[in-house]
């Protein structure tokens, strides 16, 4: 078989048996269950955001915030959507598909002026459509990504998110020139063979649009900044132990998410 019919058939696979021992620790409800047990929207299970691992060296799922500091025992924020069961489950099939060896249990969430964030390649931001961020943010954020960093960006839909978010990131990098996304591009293709672009998504916005912004402009050059506009893969995650979303929609989640990592440590 095929490497990539083979990572696939472990995809459909681990979603089950890897994510599937959590089911017993979840609370219910969409975007996750309130601590009484009644549905919560706009976060992860209602857990609280724990303190940061130390860097060792390992991929650590960087989970970045925006706004102004909250207590590590509150959540209800947009960058939490999908906290913290969407990048647990995440690692956990990176880890068994692949030798990245990622800590499986835990993210950080990193201001964008932190700078120990020059430590970790790869960034993730949730529902960026809301994002605000000071000038210092703006600066250090700038720095990491033309120091080789990556990010990417998901869950959020419709005219005022992209119009804000587009004017955050052109304080960052104002000569930044979003490129819309084909399946030409190597992203797709860093270790699964992503075959269509027209992938399950959870707005009723039509279809879901990959746009990035390259290095000096030029699509010959590495990714700097990818938004998954219209769609919300970290979403298929978090439900992936509880049969609320199918199985192949699931994978095909999964797979975008590991191809974003791979890009981002490679490249």
């Amino acid at each position: 078989m095929r490497r990539t019919g083979l990572c696939a058939a472990l995809v459909a696979i681990l979603v089950v048996a890897c994510v599937g021992t959590a089911v017993a620790q979840r609370r219910g409800g969409f975007g996750g269950g309130g601590r009484g047990g009644g549905p919560r929207f706009g976060g992860g299970s209602g857990a609280p955001i724990l303190p940061n691992i130390p860097y060792d060296g390992k991929y650590t799922f960087i989970r970045l915030r925006y706004g102004p500091p909250i207590p590590y025992q509150t959540q209800r924020v947009a960058w939490s959507h999908d906290y913290p069961e969407g990048e647990v489950h995440f690692t956990k099939i990176l880890n068994e598909i692949s030798l990245v060896g990622p800590h499986m249990e835990q993210s950080n969430v990193m201001a964008l002026d932190d700078p120990d964030l020059f430590k970790f390649p790869v960034s993730y931001m949730s529902e960026p459509g809301r994002w605000v961020m000071t000038d210092a943010e703006a600066a250090n954020f700038r720095a990491y990504l033309q120091k080789g960093g990556f990010v990417f960006f998901d869950d959020y839909r419709g005219p005022y998110d992209w119009s804000n978010f587009e004017q955050q990131m052109q304080r960052i990098l104002p000569d930044g020139r979003w490129i819309d996304l084909d399946l030409s591009n190597p992203i797709f293709h860093s270790f699964f063979e992503i075959k269509t672009l027209d992938v399950p998504q959870n707005y009723d916005r039509g279809a879901a649009v990959f746009r990035a912004i390259f290095e000096d402009n030029d699509p010959q050059k590495r990714i700097v900044a990818l938004a998954n506009f219209n769609t919300d893969i970290s979403e298929y995650w978090e439900f992936s132990d509880t049969g609320f979303k199918p199985i192949d929609e699931t994978n095909e989640a999964y797979k975008l998410g590991v191809n974003y990592v791979m890009y981002g440590i490679t490249h």
